[in-house]
């Protein structure tokens, strides 16, 4: 049969344990309590200097980056951070060092596992940031990337939006923009129009010169402060080849360009058919040889 007083002595002993684990900790906790006051205002500190820092390098980032979506999410990350360094350095205070080196180990390997994972989410995204920084084009610009040609509509975190001239839109991942050569065919300012033409062999060049120079002057639109230029190019296969250049004022629509073009073309050529001068039909020599050419003089 069991002793009482035994069993009564096991209960003391646990009891008096679980105290003594309480008195351990509330010694360490009134130890440790300047240190939670320090942390604690730590951890104020630093709120308060994100929600400054957050509050000018807003207006600056709002200056200098025309998108606002990355402005406000670079923002929200730099507030983030110094968020994130105030809650390490109130943890060391605490003599939290071990938890704190365990969770930046974990953090590492987590950024490292979600790198590997959406890399290309990531590439996107840095570049979506750079572009905006570096601004090698506004929202309404027209430019040429990757082959595809049009005006941008929107560079938001993942892609440029770019809308040809047919009206769709092309969504090119802002990675692909940023790793390829960038043409800004024009951002509101003057534009030049290379037209190409050929004249005939047997007219006057000098002739041919002068009157495309006076037809591409006439075309509405032009930027009367440049002068149209002219150049011989190339002896052709059944023509002397030249262009003729002229520059269209703020070229902001493509439609202007196209139209600018078109009437550049038949300016020049009404113009060479009153003056006489030839734009001549690509001409092409056979050579049937002496077998053909016996032949067809025997059936003469």
């Amino acid at each position: 049969m069991q002793d009482p007083n035994a069993s009564t002595q096991e209960v003391v002993d646990a009891t008096q344990t679980v105290l003594d684990k309480l008195t351990g900790w509330l010694e360490s906790a009134i130890a440790l309590l300047p240190n939670f006051v320090v942390a604690l205002l730590v951890v104020v500190l630093f709120t308060i200097i994100a929600k400054i820092l957050r509050r000018f390098l807003g207006k600056a980032l709002h200056r200098t980056i025309d998108n606002q979506q990355v402005a406000r999410l670079l923002n929200s990350v730099v507030y983030t951070a110094v968020i994130t360094i105030g809650a390490f350095v109130a943890l060391s205070v605490l003599q939290l060092d071990g938890a704190v080196t365990k969770l930046l180990a974990g953090v590492g390997i987590l950024g490292l596992a979600l790198g590997f994972a959406f890399q290309d989410i990531a590439a996107n995204f840095v570049s979506g940031v750079l572009l905006a920084v570096r601004r090698p084009f506004k929202e309404g610009n027209i430019i040429e990337t990757s082959g595809i040609t049009g005006r941008v509509t929107e560079v938001n975190l993942r892609s440029t939006i770019i809308e040809q001239f047919d009206g769709q839109k092309v969504y090119v991942p802002n990675a692909q923009v940023f790793g390829n050569p960038i043409t800004n065919l024009y951002d509101g300012g003057d534009r030049r129009i290379d037209l190409p033409c050929g004249v005939s062999y047997d007219d006057d060049l000098e002739l041919a010169r002068k009157v495309a120079l006076e037809a591409v002057s006439k075309v509405p639109g032009r930027d009367e402060n440049r002068d149209p230029d002219f150049v011989f190019t190339s002896f052709g296969g059944s023509s002397i080849d030249f262009v003729v250049v002229f520059w269209i004022l703020s070229a902001d629509d493509h439609a202007k360009y196209l139209h600018a073009r078109s009437n550049a073309i038949m300016l020049l050529k009404k113009a060479f058919d009153q003056a006489g001068l030839n734009i001549p039909f690509p001409i092409r020599t056979l050579d049937a040889g002496d077998s053909l050419k016996e032949l067809f003089a025997g059936r003469a």
